[in-house]
């Protein structure tokens, strides 16, 4: 009797090297599935190319960034029945964003949020800024980190993109020569972690944030006033005529700015018109990268949960939208289309001593995390 041992073994090995086949495929459509496109998304006046990268991770989540200006130029996340829809003001194409708008999605800096007067002193010198909004500075001047072209870099293995920009001492009156790099990463908890990064060779005044524009529902002409949110922030700073802070923190408790419990943007909007641009001084200001806002629109059943290392977050309920504009959405664009939630130093910080500090001095590295979770509700 002869005993054949070649085909059970021949088996086995055709088993193990269909397991690993079948492992390997599984891991290339994993990382398929994660792959980050590129593609020109148009040209700068002086002929420069202009890219638009998408991130997409496992669960379809896609988020699309360019490196003119580092706008998010869309958000498009799942509601509760599966439904992905793009839930940021933004355009299709580059001409829109160059032609002029409110700084949907972009980086605003070197300082996000106002100066007054467009000017501060630092270290005895007077520095003279753009007076762009009124008779303040806004967003970084006339010509801010928003309307700048940045180099790119692509990291595959960590979903991620980090856009770079050397600010030349002077650029809009600013002090220093700052080095600046932002990374995007979206991770597969539905997180568009944003980290800002940069250091100065001179002493100067950093403040950077993002400025997005949310409406959960994927559709801008519903409105916010009936998402619900909550900011943990038991003040805020009352601002003059001019939308900059008197120095005061005042208690938002009583007030039309308490949102400490669940409320919809609506319900006090118009005790306050024309609305909310208001910055809130967030608990907890020494406990590293928390939880501090959550917006919810029930219908959709989507939620987003911010998390951020920052002092403050700038409320702003699209106050000035008017209708002009039509986005990616195809509808005009009117008044309460969206929300923002800016994570920042305080408003006017360099001429407010009593206020957290912006400035930056050689030697030290501006460094802070701002991240976006997207859930759905159960």
């Amino acid at each position: 009797m002869r005993i054949r041992k070649g085909k059970p073994i021949q088996l086995l090995s055709a088993i193990l090297l269909l397991t690993a086949f079948f492992a390997c495929t599984s891991e290339q459509d994993q990382t398929a599935d994660q792959q980050i496109e590129t593609e020109e998304f148009g040209t700068m006046d002086d002929g420069r190319s202009v890219e638009l990268f998408t991130l997409t991770n496992e669960n379809g989540m896609k988020v699309s960034i360019t490196n003119y200006g580092g706008i998010v130029t869309s958000i498009r996340v799942p509601d509760n029945d599966g439904n992905i829809e793009d839930v940021v003001l933004g355009f299709d194409d580059l001409e829109k964003y160059k032609a002029g708008h409110p700084f949907f999605g972009a980086i605003a800096g070197r300082y996000a949020n106002r100066i007054a007067n467009g000017q501060f002193e630092l270290n005895g010198e007077v520095y003279e800024l753009a007076r762009n909004n009124g008779e303040n500075h806004l967003h970084g001047g006339n010509e801010g980190f928003d309307k700048k072209l940045w180099d790119a870099e692509v990291n595959e293995d960590e979903n991620s993109v980090t856009l770079s920009y050397l600010s030349p001492d002077g650029e809009e009156g600013y002090p220093g020569n700052l080095d600046v790099d932002v990374t995007y990463t979206l991770t597969e908890n539905n997180e568009l972690q944003i980290d800002y990064h940069a250091t100065t060779d001179k002493a100067t005044v950093v403040n950077l944030t993002n400025h997005s524009y949310f409406n959960l529902s994927g559709d801008p002409s519903q409105g916010i006033l009936d998402h619900l949110l909550t900011i943990q922030a038991d003040r805020y700073t009352p601002v003059d005529e001019g939308l900059i802070p008197t120095g005061e923190l005042r208690a938002v408790g009583g007030t039309p700015f308490d949102f400490t419990e669940p409320e919809t943007v609506g319900a006090r909007i118009e005790s306050i018109p024309p609305g909310y641009d208001h910055n809130y001084v967030l608990n907890n200001p020494n406990s590293g990268v928390r939880k501090i806002a959550t917006v919810e629109h029930e219908e959709s059943g989507r939620i987003m949960e911010v998390y951020t290392d920052q002092p403050g977050v700038q409320l702003y309920t699209g106050n000035f939208l008017d209708g002009s504009i039509t986005g990616h959405h195809r509808v005009p664009i009117e008044q309460y289309a969206a929300l923002c939630l800016e994570t920042q130093t305080f408003p006017d910080s360099p001429n407010k001593p009593d206020f957290p500090t912006p400035v930056l001095n050689p030697g030290e590295t501006y460094e802070t995390t701002t991240i976006y979770q997207f859930k759905v509700s159960e």
